[in-house]
């Protein structure tokens, strides 16, 4: 018993074998047409039209099949490519995949050209061509690259230079060491001028907001400003600052960034019974005729009127007491230019 179950098993290992010598080897009556650009293989060969007619499994089966064969021939086809090893010895196997023959249909039309803008066609029509330049550049004198703008560039300063170039028409006998510094000095103030007014201005326009600038540029600072410096300082953390410590006298409510009232919203999810009566009082004052009466208000408006009929009242007494005694001083004067006439 023990002999036939071995004989078997060699015998179902030699079968296995065998049907996987046969999957490799695919044969056809028409050689199929490759194309391995775009890994596409096209089969010739006419279908069995009998077995294909009907509708069972061994429809599936054939189906199969076909794509297994001919997918086995365009994998043989790519194994005969040249291949080298990418990223050395241990790497994978990589295929050069020679250029397409067959044009794919696309599946989307191709998308259309996006219309020049009023700057290209501008720059097209003057010739004007976009150069972006880089920012090390190669200084000759020091051999070395160098940045194109700022500290260290690249020529270094000209007032520092052992040479200076006199330009065509100047006087022969200025000094042009002189005039280079004049003229770095000049930039250097107007500079920091232009500095000092983008500050000011930046100042100017954040006393109602929060600042831009964080401090005056002159250094005089003002109570109201260090205390809005103090709160863009303390909104700044991750927390907005609730987790900062506190100055001695200032508020436990962190500030907003701001500065005004922090709005509160009732929850989502909390008490239904009070939000049901909110609701349900809501309803009821706009469903009933009776407009809705606030005493403290209504009180407020009838205190405010009738002080300003008192002060009405009152300024119109005073009017006419004023007109009385201008006529009363007014008639000696009428009596007397009629005795003097």
């Amino acid at each position: 018993m023990a002999a036939l179950r071995v004989e078997a098993v060699l015998a179902a290992a030699e079968e296995q074998e065998a049907e996987k010598r046969r999957s490799i080897t695919v044969e056809k009556e028409l050689e199929l047409e490759y194309d391995l650009g775009n890994l596409l293989a096209m089969d010739r060969n006419p279908p069995p039209a009998a077995a294909l007619r009907g509708a069972g499994p061994r429809r599936e089966e054939l189906l199969r099949a076909l794509a297994r064969d001919n997918t086995q021939l365009l994998v043989s086809q790519l194994w005969e490519l040249p291949a080298e090893r990418a990223g050395g010895a241990g790497g994978p196997l990589v295929a050069q995949l020679p250029e397409p023959t067959f044009r794919l249909p696309r599946e989307k039309p191709p998308p259309k050209p996006r219309p020049p803008t009023r700057w290209e066609q501008f720059a097209r029509l003057k010739g004007i061509r976009r150069k972006k330049k880089t920012s090390l550049v190669w200084d000759e004198q020091a051999k070395e690259w160098r940045r194109r703008w700022g500290y260290k560039r690249a020529g270094g300063d000209p007032s520092r230079a052992w040479l200076a170039e006199v330009p065509a028409g100047a006087d022969p006998e200025e000094d042009q060491f002189a005039r280079l510094r004049r003229e770095k000095r000049e930039r250097v103030a107007r500079n920091e001028l232009n500095r000092l007014r983008n500050l000011a201005r930046a100042h100017r326009a954040g006393k109602d907001t929060v600042p831009a600038a964080p401090l005056h540029p002159t250094g005089h600072q003002d109570r109201d400003e260090l205390r809005r410096v103090a709160r863009v300082a303390r909104v700044s953390t991750a927390s907005l600052g609730r987790f900062q410590p506190r100055l001695p006298k200032e508020p436990a409510e962190p500030p907003s960034r701001s500065g005004g009232k922090k709005r509160r919203f009732e929850p989502l999810l909390g008490n239904l019974a009070a939000e049901r009566s909110r609701q349900l009082e809501l309803l009821r004052d706009m469903g009933s005729k009776k407009p809705v009466l606030d005493i403290t208000r209504a009180v407020n408006k009838q205190m405010r009127q009738e002080e300003a009929e008192a002060a009405a009242a009152n300024k119109g007494k005073k009017q006419s007491k004023r007109g009385k005694r201008g006529r009363r001083q007014q008639r000696p004067g009428r009596s007397g230019k009629k005795s003097g006439g």
